[in-house]
């Protein structure tokens, strides 16, 4: 049976116990917060679309402000919104100088009331990001399509990029060459059963049936990629036979009537010769002879 002595002792160093570990606890958030007591960043992510790159974390700051810095692998930090109170900031002018590099930013974070702070600032490194193979590719445009006969004729128009070139800005097939496919989906307007076909160029030329609509959408995608491959598909479209044959039969109707008017007119003129060139033969006719 346990005397009263040693329960009061077994509790006493169940306390100091307890007491040490949240002493040990709070010695670790100080440690990654720094003797400011301010909080670190944290989640930061890159958000890119098409070269247009903004990196974002947490959390939304109370008494404190942010400096973001970015580097290229083994380069020099180079801050970019200085003290904001935002919690994202736009690298884009940084990252497009060259898309192949990888980069690396780091988010400070300072006392807001800290005038002429001078000591080590708390801050949380994000993980590289190399544009080229990461960027997230947008959702394209069907530029023109057509349909004559059995052939669908579809063009995509490619999405223009912040990345420049002697003053220039360039589209994605300007950066990504052949590395840059489409894929075009399309389907007989009155099924669900889809086909699918590919092109490392901006244009599709593909087999129809005659007479039939079709409707279609495209993708953009970089097969040699490991992650982010396929952009969103594009908006649908779809062609319209009734309206091409109602044009067809425009066009041949005009091309008659404008027939018909050059017949009639050239049909008028030669009657007006002739009723003038025999009203000249009664005349000489009627006329009396003259007697020398």
């Amino acid at each position: 049976m346990a005397t009263p002595t040693g329960s009061w002792l077994l509790g006493t160093e169940t306390a100091v116990s307890r007491t040490l570990l949240l002493g040990w606890v709070l010695v670790q958030v100080v440690g990654a917060s720094g003797s400011t007591g301010v909080v670190a960043a944290y989640n930061l992510t890159w958000k890119s679309t098409n070269f247009k790159t903004i990196l974002e974390w947490e959390p939304k700051p109370i008494n404190h402000i942010y400096t973001v810095q970015i580097s290229r692998r083994l380069g020099n930090w180079k801050s970019k919104c200085y003290f904001t109170a935002e919690t994202e900031c736009d690298l884009t002018d940084e990252i497009v100088k060259d898309v192949k590099q990888t980069y690396s930013a780091r988010v400070l974070v300072m006392p807001a009331n800290a005038t002429g702070y001078a000591g080590e600032p708390v801050y949380t490194k994000s993980p590289e990001f190399t544009p080229y193979l990461d960027t997230s590719l947008g959702q394209p445009r069907i530029q023109s399509f057509e349909q004559v006969g059995t052939k669908l004729n579809v063009v995509v128009q490619d999405s223009r990029t912040l990345v420049k070139a002697n003053g220039t800005f360039l589209s994605l097939r300007d950066v990504f060459g052949e590395d840059l496919n489409y894929v075009l989906y399309y389907w007989k307007s009155s099924s669900t059963g889809k086909k699918t076909v590919k092109s490392n160029t901006n244009e599709f030329l593909i087999d129809v049936d005659k007479g039939e609509n079709y409707c279609f959408n495209v993708q953009a995608v970089i097969p040699s990629r490991k992650v982010n491959q396929k952009s969103p598909e594009s908006a649908i479209e779809c062609t319209s036979q009734e309206t091409s044959l109602f044009k067809d039969k425009f066009f041949i109707i005009g091309a008659a009537v404008c027939v018909a008017v050059v017949f009639i007119t050239a049909l008028s003129l030669c009657l007006c010769y002739c009723r003038k060139a025999r009203a000249r033969r009664s005349s000489k006719k009627s006329a009396p002879f003259s007697v020398a």
